[in-house]
């Protein structure tokens, strides 16, 4: 599947039951997968996470989703086995942050993380905490409070909508913002920010300032078609 981006103006998202068949019909090949995985990163912990099996967007430009909860040992399976079910993805939500000079700031993670040494805004799988009494599931709160928990920084509202990156099974939701401050001040306060910490998610910082600062080693597909896409109109 390629790799696709739309810009919307808002997201409506809402959790409700759904018969995930794959998780169902591969509990052998996701406990085996959490096995290696454990063995590799004993910190990852299989909590609630919430996944898409409905997705599309309206003419009045509002993304609609439709979410269900599983568990995370489905989902990096679901993942590691290159996402084998393209009626269910993994959605999640992160600001793309732009420092007053220009420059779009990515987080390296954690060699303890399951993602080491991989570049993207910082984000994280909506879960339980992300859910109103409604049903209804607040995409851009989970974003701030990833943004907030990893960076140490309070994200500004956004006056740009929403751009949305599919790239297979991955739906990344990516609210763009400008930070009020440089690059250099901005770096200061968020490594006093990791040194706080006693295991930080994110290793540093990673700096993008124009196409040649956009790393397909470490960057996944989403995060480059986003700078790409971003620099372009810059």
């Amino acid at each position: 599947m390629s790799v696709s981006l739309t810009r919307v103006r808002r997201v409506r998202a809402r959790v409700g039951p759904h018969d995930w068949a794959w998780a169902r019909e591969a509990r052998a090949a996701i406990a085996a997968n959490w096995r290696r995985r454990l063995a590799a990163t004993p910190a990852m912990f299989n909590g609630a996470v919430l996944l898409a099996h409905e997705f599309a967007v309206e003419p009045d430009g509002t993304l609609r989703l439709g979410l269900f909860e599983s568990d995370y040992a489905a989902l990096t399976a679901f993942i590691d086995l290159g996402f084998p079910d393209d009626s269910v993805a993994n959605v999640f939500a992160a600001l793309a942050p732009r420092t007053a000079d220009g420059a779009y700031l990515l987080g390296r993670m954690g060699g303890h993380t399951a993602r080491a040494g991989q570049a993207y805004f910082a984000c994280g799988t909506p879960d339980r905490s992300d859910v109103g009494p409604d049903g209804a599931v607040d995409l851009a709160a989970s974003a701030r409070r990833e943004f907030t928990e990893e960076t140490g920084l309070v994200g500004p509202e956004s006056t740009e909508g929403f751009v949305v990156v599919r790239d297979g099974g991955l739906l990344g939701i990516l609210e763009p913002v400008v930070l009020a401050d440089e690059t250099n001040a901005v770096l200061a306060r968020i490594e006093a920010h990791l040194a706080r910490e006693a295991e930080p998610e994110l290793a540093g910082m990673v700096v993008v300032r124009g196409p040649g600062d956009i790393d397909p080693a470490r960057m996944p597909g989403y995060v480059r078609t986003f700078l790409a896409d971003a620099l372009a109109g810059a």
